[in-house]
């Protein structure tokens, strides 16, 4: 099994000639998320080839600009596209008030419904769950109420055997109790372990999504062996000051956080713009924690038990 999580923006406070600020698309057991929504978002998913139609949850970790500026535009343009699929939208209390005051003044509608999920900053919040998924909502410390978003894969059943249990002339109508986990007993009693004819299934994956937020420990204790995690590096080292000021964490703290909650890899972005040569993210986090990734901007990240496999999608679509 995999997850892929595509990089749409990955810079602070501004956009620039050749960079977006943060948002994220999640593909996860064939499901679609969108995490954070920057201005510009639906013209890098439209540079992805991401079908909009397949996006049905879309996360907003705080009401900073650059972090949800590009929310209206997209909802706007999905009635545009004569879109008919509910959709939930997660986020601090006021967003809902933000998004339907500017769809008032303007005289818009929407073709579709809406509903908003409030966020709460303070506790840990389980925000969506389903029978293959479950998503929760973590505090961060930022100037404003912030949080992050955890995504975990359910286990799934176990593998049948099918040789095996053809050998041992086991009827269809059992392979649903041995996928969860049962012994079969044969029509002479015979017991044969449920080991013996089934496979172990794969390890279930996981995300976690820290947007802004000035280091603290606990960040951590949210994010436990989460298989890949994204928390922002606004700075680096020579910053380190400017960090906490604005609460913000440097690329050694980010990799700090990882460290501690002993996820598998790291990616790191919400650069500023202060820097030229974002390598040095990377070079700095990776002297903490080696599995380090830094964010670039329309590439994606596919990842399993063995690894992260990285693709720059401008290749695919033929982008500068």
């Amino acid at each position: 099994m995999s997850f892929e999580l595509v990089v749409l923006g990955a810079a602070s406070a501004t956009p620039t000639s050749n960079s977006y600020t943060t948002s994220q698309l999640l593909k996860m057991r064939e499901h679609y998320f969108l995490i954070d929504c920057g201005e510009g978002t639906q013209k890098q998913l439209r540079r992805s080839r991401t079908k909009f139609s397949r996006i049905n949850h879309i996360f907003i970790s705080h009401l900073h600009g650059d972090h949800f500026f590009g929310l209206v535009g997209l909802l706007s343009s999905f009635h545009l596209l004569g879109r008919t699929t509910p959709l939930t939208i997660y986020g601090p209390p006021k967003l809902k008030e933000i998004v339907l005051t500017q769809f008032r003044a303007a005289g818009t509608f929407t073709s579709y419904p809406i509903s908003f999920v409030v966020t709460q900053h303070k506790v840990p919040q389980v925000i969506l769950e389903t029978d293959s998924y479950t998503v929760n909502s973590f505090p961060l410390k930022h100037r404003i109420a912030t949080t992050g978003f955890k995504f975990e894969e359910k286990p799934l059943k176990r593998g049948l055997n099918k040789q095996r249990a053809d050998e041992l002339g086991i009827p269809v109508c059992d392979y649903h109790w041995i996928k969860e986990g049962k012994d079969w007993t044969s029509d002479e009693g015979k017991v044969v372990p449920n080991a013996e004819i089934t496979f172990d299934p794969p390890q279930p994956l996981s995300y976690a999504f820290a947007s802004d937020t000035m280091y603290v420990p606990e960040t951590a204790e949210y994010t436990n062996d989460v298989t890949l995690l994204y928390h922002e590096s606004t700075f680096c080292e020579d910053k380190a000051d400017r960090a906490k000021q604005t609460m913000h964490s440097t690329a050694k703290e980010a990799a700090r956080v990882a460290l501690d909650a002993g996820t598998s890899h790291l990616l790191i972005g919400h650069y500023s713009a202060r820097y030229k040569d974002l390598d040095q993210f990377e070079k700095e986090a990776k002297e903490v924690f080696p599995h380090t990734l830094r964010a670039r901007e329309l590439h994606a990240y596919k990842v399993s038990e063995k690894g992260v496999q990285v693709k720059n999608l401008r290749e695919r679509t033929h982008e500068e």
